[in-house]
């Protein structure tokens, strides 16, 4: 039997592990935030970097790609990968996947995702919400072993854009980011210009 894995977040555009066929599509009920810290990636434990997450919410869809497995020695690899990678996310629930907006009936189900609650008691690096300007300028300043936490934003928007989805909150996020890092540049240009 195959084993499914939906990403939401970097998964879409660097799984690290064998798969046999990806599907890009959506899932139900859910809505993709910056809520979880990155402490390992894209943050450190003094100034972590900010992740997506999947927050409950109804009438909302979270779009994003499925990944099949279905060989048992690729599917332990992708097993052990994912527990790694993915080991600041506490919990791993089992959803429906659909491909088509009109459809009623998924695509597949039972597709594994792995998620950040905001229990703090399982979960010490949620973060949770706030206004989108202290996430950007958290955003902006975080970075980790991974790289900028900027980059893991931007690599997320072109994906989903790359795959024809659309996601309000990235976007704006993506915005606000490069709204502050042109400031930062222009002020950085206007004391060069005042030094000299």
């Amino acid at each position: 039997m195959a084993m499914w894995v939906f990403g939401y977040g970097s998964l879409i555009w660097k799984t690290g592990f064998p798969f046999d066929e990806s599907l890009p599509g959506f899932i139900k009920g859910y809505r993709r935030v910056f809520h979880q810290g990155s402490t390992d990636h894209r943050g450190t434990p003094d100034f972590p970097g900010r992740t997506v997450t999947l927050e409950a919410a109804h009438g909302e869809v979270c779009c994003g790609v499925a990944y099949k497995i279905t060989k048992e020695e690729d599917k332990r690899d992708a097993l052990m990968h994912l527990e790694v990678r993915e080991k600041q996310y506490d919990q791993k629930e089992y959803v429906d996947f659909f491909t088509d907006s009109d459809a009623s009936e998924p695509a597949v189900t039972g597709v594994m995702v792995y998620i950040a609650s905001p229990d703090k008691k399982s979960n010490n690096n949620y973060l949770g919400p706030a206004p989108l300007e202290d996430i950007a300028k958290q955003i902006v300043k975080a970075k980790g072993p991974s790289g900028p936490n900027r980059d893991y934003l931007f690599n997320l928007e072109e994906a989903l854009a790359q795959l024809g989805f659309k996601d309000k909150h990235v976007t704006d996020l993506a915005n606000q980011v490069r709204r502050i890092l042109s400031e930062t540049q222009e002020l950085d240009i206007d004391a060069t210009a005042n030094n000299v």
